[in-house]
């Protein structure tokens, strides 16, 4: 699934896939924005993401849907 993070006063968001289920990732999120002061999140690849709470001004987590392969009719 994608996540985007969208950083304060940075005009990128950051975007990347994880094989994390939603609700593991909503859940770090929101132990993050309760008082932890960094969102650590992993990608499919194996890559840690280690966010400031502070600069965080939004997240989007996408569905858990698989992509189809090939042409659609």
């Amino acid at each position: 699934m994608e996540i985007r993070i969208g950083i304060l006063n940075a005009p990128r968001e950051l975007t990347f896939e994880t094989d994390q289920a939603s609700s593991e990732v909503a859940a770090a999120v929101t132990a993050a924005l309760d008082g932890q002061p960094f969102l650590r999140l992993t990608d499919d690849k194996g890559s840690l993401y280690v966010v400031p709470t502070a600069g965080i001004g939004y997240v989007q987590i996408g569905s858990e849907e698989s992509r189809r392969v090939g042409f659609v009719a």
